[in-house]
């Protein structure tokens, strides 16, 4: 039996003169019909099953007791639970499988492009010798797994400050009111690097740090108010900027660290308002008079 004082991640069992491992699966799902069925069944495979019917409980027993195997229900009881309890058991076991399951078909395809901590995305129904095929495959291929070398934010948008700058560009481009003033590529992009650095740093920023203003946002201000912009464009370029780091966030799902991505999503927020404060202020600026002919 299960020496849980230990700490032992498997049930050992006796079996003759030798010894046979029960790999642990933690089972979360908020039906206990569902439970019921799904332990008696992964228990007559071979597993051993710990059943959990809510987050905090999974959460628990997660941060206690060891287990080879998450089945977790996405849904429990609100759309998008199961990504906590995937997250804490990659954060927690990173070396476990991990399946989540889910009542709409749809979501197959679109949660495997969000659930990529997840090592499959299954759709009920689904059968338990199915499940239980996938669960062994999954533990004897480990190097078929979902990698768990995770990335800060920062360290991504900075490896990939050409691609974002480009995504931009491409927005640029088909946006009419902005390209209604004709400027070459330099005098369209170049503010970016110096911004995008900018939000590197603030997202490197110890926690409670003093957040520096962005001079470089200040500047860029300055000059859109000479090359023609109006504040609305300003306002629009900035919107522009924020969606085309999102989406480089969303190219490098597979190696973002989803323990702080959302702290990070809301720096990236706030860093971009803050940059466009600051753009509108240059804009906004007394400008030096200009002499008049006369003054000659």
């Amino acid at each position: 039996m299960l020496n849980s004082a230990a700490g032992l991640p498997h049930a050992i069992l006796p079996m003759g003169n030798s010894l046979m491992t029960k790999h642990r699966v933690l089972l979360v799902d908020d039906n206990s019909d569902i439970r019921a069925v799904f332990q008696e069944g992964l228990e007559n495979h071979g597993f051993e099953v710990v059943p959990a019917s809510t987050v905090n409980q999974a959460l628990l027993l997660i941060s206690t007791e060891n287990f080879d195997v998450l089945l977790s229900d996405l849904h429990i009881p609100d759309a998008g639970d199961g990504l906590t309890i995937v997250s804490a058991m990659r954060h927690t076991h990173p070396n476990a499988v991990t399946i989540v399951l889910s009542g709409y078909p749809a979501m197959q395809e679109a949660m495997s492009a969000i659930l990529l901590q997840a090592d499959e995305v299954l759709v009920k129904p689904v059968g338990l010798a199915e499940i239980s095929e996938i669960i062994l495959k999954k533990l004897a291929n480990p190097a078929d797994r979902v990698a768990t070398n995770r990335e800060r934010v920062a360290a991504i948008l900075e490896r990939e400050l050409e691609p974002t700058i480009k995504s931009w560009m491409t927005r640029m481009e088909a946006n009419p009111e902005l390209t209604a003033v004709p400027l070459s590529y330099q005098d369209r992009t170049g503010h970016l690097p110096l911004l995008l650095c900018d939000l590197v740093r603030r997202l490197r920023l110890a926690p409670r740090a003093k957040v520096p203003v962005s001079t470089a946002a200040l500047d860029h201000g300055i000059l859109r108010h000479s090359q023609g912009y109006s504040v609305a464009m300003l306002v629009e370029e900035s919107r522009i900027l924020q969606v085309s780091i999102f989406n480089t966030l969303q190219n490098n799902l597979r190696t973002v660290d989803f323990s702080t991505v959302l702290l990070d999503v809301m720096t990236i927020a706030d860093e971009v308002d803050a940059q466009l404060k600051q753009a509108v202020v240059g804009f906004m600026a007394p400008k030096p008079m200009q002499r008049s002919a006369s003054a000659d």
